[in-house]
Parts: C-alpha cells; sequence; structure tokens
C-alpha cells in the first residue's frame, strides 16, 4: 500500500491510500487546531465548534446532516484532542462524494445559529459534568494540568462550565477564520478510493475554505508537582507523570517501547508486580503521550485507600529497577507488541486515514511503515536505560489523585524516593 499525496493551489494537502480490496472508505479532514491553539477566554472552543458543527449549515439542517448520511449506511463523526480536531465519516466507496459534500458543507457553511448553539453549550455542559463525576477520566485531566499549569496545552479540552457558558456565535466564527485554513489542513481517505476522484472532490468542494497561515502557538514548559482531589469514593485514582519526548525526538519511539516495558499489557512490570504479585490494584498501566515540541510519560492506577501508600511504594520501586536495568527479552516483547499494533492498524481505513494525517501534520509527509519499523527495531537496551534515567530523574513527577487521597504522598517526597534509591 503507498500513500499518495497531492498539494492544491490553495495550501490545502490531499493524501489518500488505495486498499482495494475493501468495499468501504474513511474520508476526514484533520486541522492543526486543538485545545492548546486556544487563548484563555476561549477555553473549550475547539470541542464546542466540533459540535456546533454539526447543528446546521446555509444548505442542510442538523438533522438532513445525519439523515443524509445514513440514508447510505455510513456514519459521521469528530474528535477534539490536545493539538488537533479531526471530522471524519465512514461510508461505503461508492458513497464517497457524498462524504466529501456533506465534511466540506460543515466545515465552510456551518451558521451556528444562536438557538442551536444555546442548545450544544448545554450538553456541553453536561459532558463536562459528567466528566467530573467519573475519577478515572478527571484524574487525566488534573495530571495534564499539573504538569502543565497555566498553559493552554495543560487546559481540559471539554473547557469550564464559565467559558462554555460566555461563547456566542462571533466566537466560533472568529476561530474558525484564524485556524481553520488551507494551510493547517489535511484531507485523508483511506480504503477502497481513488487519489484522482478524491483530489477532484476536494479540489472543488472546499474551494471556499480559507487560506492563509495560523496563528503560532504557545511553547508548552514542564512544571509538575501534584494535585489531590479528595472525595469519598471507594477507590483512590492516581496518576503518575514525568516529562517524555515530542513526536520527532529520536527517543520518541524508545519512550514508547519503555511504556510498554514497564506497563504496556498483562506481561508488563506494572502489571506482573503490582495486580498479580501483590495484589494492589485490579489495573495498572504506563503510557506515553507525545506533542510538538515536549511529551508526557504517565502511570495509572486504581485502590482502595488502605493500600495507596503499599500502591505508591510499589511504583516506586519498579521505577528504580527498570532505571536500573531493562531484560533484552522484555525489549524483544515489547517491540512486538508495538509492531503488532502498527501493522494491525494497517487493515483499518479509520486508522489509516487517522495514521496518515497525522503524519502529515506532524512532519509533513506520509511515513512508510518500513519507516516507523526500523525505527522501532533500532531501540536497543543502552537507549532504554539511558532514556528512563533521563525521564524518571531529570524531571518534577507530577502526582495526581482523586479519591480517598489526603494522606497520599506527595510528589516532593516520591522524587526523593527515586533518587535516593536510584
Amino acid at each position: 500500500m503507498t500513500v499518495e499525496v497531492t498539494r492544491l493551489a490553495s495550501g490545502l494537502t490531499v493524501a489518500t491510500e488505495s486498499m482495494p480490496h475493501l468495499e468501504t472508505a474513511t474520508l476526514g479532514v484533520w486541522v492543526g487546531a486543538g485545545s492548546r491553539s486556544e487563548q484563555a477566554a476561549e477555553h473549550g472552543i475547539s470541542h464546542l465548534l466540533e459540535h456546533m458543527a454539526f447543528k446546521g449549515t446555509t444548505t442542510r439542517s442538523a438533522r438532513r446532516i445525519a439523515e443524509e448520511i445514513e440514508a447510505v449506511g455510513g456514519e459521521i463523526n469528530a474528535a477534539t484532542s490536545v493539538e488537533n480536531t479531526c471530522y471524519y465519516a465512514r461510508i461505503l466507496a461508492d458513497d464517497l462524494a457524498l462524504s466529501a459534500d456533506i465534511l466540506a458543507d460543515i466545515l465552510t457553511r456551518s451558521v451556528f445559529d444562536p438557538e442551536e448553539l444555546e442548545r450544544e453549550s448545554h450538553v456541553v455542559l453536561q459532558e463536562i459534568g459528567a466528566a467530573d463525576d467519573a475519577p478515572e477520566d478527571l484524574v487525566f485531566d488534573l495530571l495534564q494540568e499539573r504538569a502543565f499549569p497555566d498553559q493552554p496545552i495543560g487546559r481540559p479540552i471539554l473547557g469550564t462550565p464559565e467559558t462554555v457558558a460566555a461563547f456566542r456565535r462571533e466566537h466560533l466564527t472568529d476561530y474558525l477564520d484564524r485556524h481553520y485554513l488551507t494551510s493547517a489542513a489535511v484531507v485523508t481517505a483511506a480504503g477502497r478510493v481513488d487519489h484522482a476522484q478524491v483530489v477532484a472532490l476536494v479540489e472543488d468542494r472546499f474551494a471556499e475554505m480559507p487560506t492563509g497561515a495560523a496563528p503560532a502557538e504557545d511553547t508548552a514548559t514542564w512544571v509538575g508537582g501534584e494535585v489531590r482531589e479528595v472525595r469519598d469514593l471507594s477507590e483512590a485514582q492516581v496518576t503518575l507523570g514525568f516529562e517524555g519526548r515530542p513526536y520527532a525526538s529520536p527517543d520518541h519511539h524508545a519512550a514508547q517501547i519503555l511504556a510498554t516495558v514497564l506497563g504496556g499489557g498483562m506481561s508488563s512490570r506494572l502489571f506482573q508486580e503490582i495486580r498479580e504479585k501483590k495484589g494492589l490494584c485490579y489495573s495498572v498501566s504506563a503510557f506515553h503521550w507525545g506533542y510538538r515540541e515536549t511529551g508526557l510519560f504517565g502511570i495509572h492506577a486504581a485502590t482502595g485507600e488502605d493500600d495507596l501508600d503499599r500502591l505508591m511504594v510499589g511504583l516506586g520501586e519498579e521505577i528504580v529497577r527498570v532505571i536500573d536495568d531493562v531484560d533484552e527479552a522484555e525489549v524483544r516483547r515489547a517491540k512486538a507488541q508495538l509492531r503488532a499494533g502498527l501493522l494491525m492498524s494497517l487493515e483499518s481505513p479509520v486508522s489509516r486515514a487517522s495514521q496518515i494525517a497525522r503524519q502529515m501534520l506532524i512532519w509533513g509527509r506520509p511515513l512508510e511503515t518500513r519507516e516507523i519499523l526500523e525505527k522501532v527495531e533500532a531501540v536497543d537496551r543502552p537507549q532504554l536505560l539511558r532514556l528512563a534515567g533521563e525521564i524518571f530523574l531529570g524531571s518534577t513527577p507530577t502526582l495526581a489523585y482523586v479519591g480517598p487521597v489526603g494522606g497520599a504522598v506527595g510528589a516532593d517526597a516520591f522524587a526523593e524516593r527515586l533518587t535516593r534509591r536510584a
């Protein structure tokens, strides 16, 4: 499979991958603007805009948008992340033109009716309330916020009740005009698609998309520290974070492998030691999120109040162990997990369209699968040991707690444990 790329005269990029053995296709528009693109008074507007895009255009009502795509058995959706927002449709391959027409319509001709905005703002307020009622979700927002305090990258994607309730139509149109530009967007398609056909559709349907340069974003600065929200719950939710590596860093794939060794599955150290041997929690995992100029290496677990101190001791012990040594067999197993995940994703048009879009937005080109696999394979044990020391001892840890956590260890004390034992 080969990715074909065309850059239109308007500045909009079109990238496709043909999967001719399929009967379906995914077409999407990825915009390089997410929650970190927002000014302080715009907190949550990226996510609200994603909702409002489906609430009516100059040619279609909200109901008609839904009915047209579902009349052909397709589905349309959107998602907002820290650094981008995507709008995509999954359809039968013969309905590609319809999906292009609807996506272009919602992104270039949305009306943002004030009554619809008031209703949808209320829906988002319910979503914010639901997230606050879910401690397993809230603890991740608190982790990000404490790691990057008072910065756009650290703000929760959903916004706050105050900011969301204050948005008016002009706020949405102003944000759209500044960020939803041809230079900051990529249209991708994967499945049974023909590149020339997709290019022609995009050139025609997205002719109204504005051009220009998107505003520069603030550079993120890792701070770290601790935050705890004491609640009367049966479980204590814990996230522990350290500064990770950017997407383009030579250590990005090594950070992914390190996270897999430490907490990436049932064979990982954290699962085997913390859950299986010590029985301190039901689930425990490690993860690595890359951003443009920084990253977040994290651990998540949940346990009862009586086991919280033992859990934190155990996490510290496993971090020290991975700083001291990584077994070759663990490295091979982690690489196999990453390879399998990548190769399996090649079979999904949705995954491929998303991967290609992210690559285009980050590197300006699609990455060959072989290239990614070679980078994963090139990671060796010395690199992982060096990186483990740099990540776990080189940045201020971030601790976020939700639940019966009043007496939980603080970030400074936890950092001292790592330094003393290492």
